[in-house]
């Protein structure tokens, strides 16, 4: 399976810059949110710390301890730099909306079988 965004796929980014102690807290935040398919994690001078491809399947289901291997690396790091910028990158909301149906429609299709 590949990290990269589909082409097909709607998305926009934005950036949020947040002190280092406070990057774990702000990791589950934007997690819970949902509709988040890339968080990339830089420093004050633009350079990349890490890039964290996410599913849109993982975080609508809020199954958050699957991310405790990227807290734990995460609050490390949040001790070690003073700010860092996250760049999210999330799909357009007709996106997800339609992916979300789509899996309902597969899980009923499953079911009346």
């Amino acid at each position: 399976m590949s990290d990269q965004i589909p082409d097909d796929k709607k998305t926009f980014t934005e950036q949020v810059e947040v002190a280092g102690n406070q990057l774990v807290d702000q990791f589950k935040e934007i997690i819970e949110q949902g509709n988040v398919r890339r968080l990339i994690v830089k420093t004050q001078d633009g350079k990349t710390l890490v890039e964290i491809p996410l599913t849109v399947g993982a975080a609508i289901g809020g199954a958050l301890a699957l991310f405790n291997p990227w807290l734990a690396m995460l609050g490390a790091l949040g001790a070690l730099v003073a700010r860092v910028t996250i760049e999210i990158v999330r799909e357009a909301p007709d996106t997800v909306e339609g992916e979300v149906k789509q899996k309902i429609d597969d899980i009923a299709d499953k079911l009346s079988e």
